[in-house]
């Protein structure tokens, strides 16, 4: 069992794979396994988990810096992003960086018939590349190599009017953010924020949403969705809820733990923390800095390497990508540069 930053993990030494699959805090497996056990003697009513779902939602909202109206739910960043890329006009122009995960970018490619086209462009060149286009789509921090956006320079694209699509993913969690200038800032919630997967977020403007058509429009996103069970006419709420999905109960009570507390940190130390591990790993490797959380190494058998020293990571690209996250510390380093030294 380990301690950070105020809650109790039972990681066991050597998890290096948040970018892959994130690890909960003990409060939060408590908070779900209580939930299931009142499922399975039939005292769970539909109505309990409303609290919860708020209470992500919110924290998500701050975590962006995104009003809690903004922010919709939904089961995964790829059904969120679909959401927009369903709803561009015909002819839309995106652009987007080499490599992107293809949640954030099949949503768009597969509208390909209606003349939507998506360019590909190095990560460094994605904001110079989406003045003139209608639309760019980029996470914030690369899947595959940790890599992060040029954020200044897309807000300021943003303000030329070209419509900014950010998947935070990778980012949040462990990157202090304050994106809510962007039109859609989408993250899923099984990775660094920690939640059961089956929940992601999507913050949207105002400006943006007059133009998504609610396709998945169901009763949660009603305007009262107890009273939008039955019958017509539609009747969706004027806010980002209007994009809600029925929301995956068990994985939002773990949400309703660890995004909470996530947006109650210090972004800073938080950051640090991280960074501080990922840098010092490629310093034992005599490598540069890359401040980031996520590093990516081309260590001839290194995965094989780590696997045997009882380490967890995971290929990328055919590189080996490590990842350090809240509950990892210098143990987890020295162990893991112990395998590849």
């Amino acid at each position: 069992m380990r301690t950070a930053f105020g809650q109790e993990f039972d990681v066991r030494d050597g998890y290096l794979n948040t970018a892959s699959i994130g690890l909960p805090p003990r409060a939060a497996v408590e908070a779900v396994r209580r939930t299931v056990d009142a499922w399975a003697v039939g005292g769970a009513q539909p109505g309990d988990f409303d609290q919860a779902v708020g209470a992500a939602r919110a924290a998500y909202g701050r975590l962006v810096g995104a009003p809690v109206e903004d922010v919709s739910i939904g089961g995964s960043a790829s059904a969120l992003v679909g959401l927009v890329a369903a709803s561009v006009p015909d002819g839309t122009r995106v652009v987007t960086a080499h490599d992107e995960f293809t949640s954030t970018t099949f949503p768009f490619a597969a509208q390909h018939a209606r003349g939507v086209t998506v360019t590909e462009v190095p990560l460094a060149q994605v904001a110079d590349a989406a003045v003139g286009a209608d639309l760019v789509a980029v996470s914030i921090v690369q899947s595959s190599d940790g890599s992060v956006v040029d954020l200044d320079a897309l807000r300021e694209v943003a303000a030329t009017g070209t419509t900014v699509l950010l998947d935070a993913t990778q980012a949040l969690g462990w990157l202090p953010l304050d994106v809510g200038w962007a039109d859609a800032v989408v993250a899923g919630g099984y990775k660094w924020l920690m939640c059961p997967r089956g929940v992601a977020w999507m913050s949207t403007s105002a400006r943006l949403r007059e133009g998504i058509v609610p396709h998945a429009a169901n009763w949660y996103a009603g305007a009262d969705p107890w009273q939008s069970i039955y019958g017509l006419p539609l009747r969706l709420a004027q806010d980002a809820r209007r994009l809600d999905t029925s929301p995956a109960w068990w994985c939002h009570v773990g949400a309703a733990v660890t995004l909470p507390w996530l947006a109650s940190l210090e972004g800073g130390l938080v950051r640090d923390h991280c960074v501080g591990l990922a840098d010092g790993f490629l310093a034992g490797l005599g490598l540069p800095p890359q401040g980031s959380a996520i590093v990516s190494v081309d260590v001839p058998g290194a995965l094989p390497r780590l696997i045997e020293a009882g380490i967890t990571a995971s290929l990328r690209g055919g590189r080996t990508r490590l990842a350090f996250h809240l509950c990892n510390d210098e143990s987890d380093v020295e162990a893991a540069l112990l395998a590849l030294r």
